[in-house]
């Protein structure tokens, strides 16, 4: 649904994008993670059709973005970073007003209106002017606004900036209501946790280079050469410290206080010993587990070559 092949950016001596390639599939809901100006942004206006590459081509729904401008502006659902309302316009007026510039026709603007009001549950807001909107209920309305002309491909730009829990709560729920709906989705943030929990697939790139990209668990999966496990005791401390200094699978041993955590490089067979032999040695495990990498572990790691 969404291909890209060497798309660089430049602004005079800045290189904003340097030769980014990317292919997401029908169906993904992919995260773009970065800091603010790794390119997230540039990227996004570019296929969107808001910005003229300096080199590399990009498609969207087998269109391509810089020679078939109106077919990829009718396949997507762009909503940028930060948006304007109109004061004065009732929230179904505005609607009304995009539905109308996407050439819908007015015997069914309205059903459509309806239906993506109740999408974002913004309904009973339908008579209210937009600028009495809280901000959440603003986003809630410029993502309607992307929906009116149901587009197979949805575009957002960091779509929970500046919320408040309440209301990022309830955009990460309409997100994945657009998932199960079977949109494809590219939605960037530098918010790592709320884009764990319904991205397959991710992307991380940094001063302008993508540094990794792939389902979110093999993304992860790469930053760690072993497995990493916690272990917390409630008595004989000493006694765990030495069966797991003399392990032979055993590195990096930390400890504070009855908690331990080490890198562990045997195997599923191996783990199952070790569990056995503290047991057997009679110290009280309160917890033994595989502490999993998540998304903020992976992106340190993979930017920290070019940080340093």
């Amino acid at each position: 649904m969404i291909k890209i092949r060497g798309f660089s950016k430049r602004y005079d001596s800045f290189v904003a994008v340097d030769g980014l390639d990317l292919d997401i599939e029908q169906g993904d809901v992919f995260g773009f993670i970065g800091p603010n100006g790794a390119g997230k942004t540039t990227t996004i206006r570019f296929l969107a059709t808001l910005l003229k590459p300096t080199a590399g081509q990009g498609w969207i729904n087998g269109y391509s973005v810089t020679q078939q401008v109106d077919q990829v502006k009718r396949s997507i659902g762009f909503m940028p970073d930060t948006f304007g309302v109109y004061d004065g316009m009732k929230v179904w007026e505005f609607l009304d007003f995009f539905a109308t510039a996407y050439g819908l026709p007015r015997s069914k603007r309205r059903a459509l209106i309806d239906d993506v009001l109740d999408l974002v549950d913004l309904t009973s807001k339908k008579d209210t002017l937009v600028n009495g909107l809280s901000r959440g209920m603003q986003q809630r309305l410029c993502l309607a606004k992307t929906l009116v002309h149901d587009p197979p491909v949805l575009i957002l730009d960091e779509p929970a900036s500046g919320l408040d829990p309440r209301a990022r709560v309830e955009m990460k729920a309409l997100l994945r209501e657009l998932q199960r709906m079977g949109k494809t989705i590219l939605i960037s943030s530098h918010i790592l946790p709320e884009l764990a929990d319904f991205c397959n697939k991710i992307g991380i790139i940094e001063r302008g280079k993508l540094l990794a990209a792939g389902p979110v668990k093999d993304v992860i999966k790469s930053i760690r050469q072993a497995r990493v496990i916690k272990v917390v005791v409630d008595d004989k401390y000493e006694a765990c410290e030495v069966v797991l200094a003399h392990h032979e699978h055993v590195r990096n041993l930390t400890h504070a206080e009855g908690e331990f955590k080490f890198e562990f490089i045997g195997n599923d067979d191996a783990v199952v010993k070790l569990h056995r032999n503290l047991m057997d040695q009679e110290i009280p495990v309160v917890w033994f587990a595989e502490e999993e990498a998540d998304l903020e572990e992976a992106f340190m790691k993979i930017t920290k070559g070019l940080v340093a």
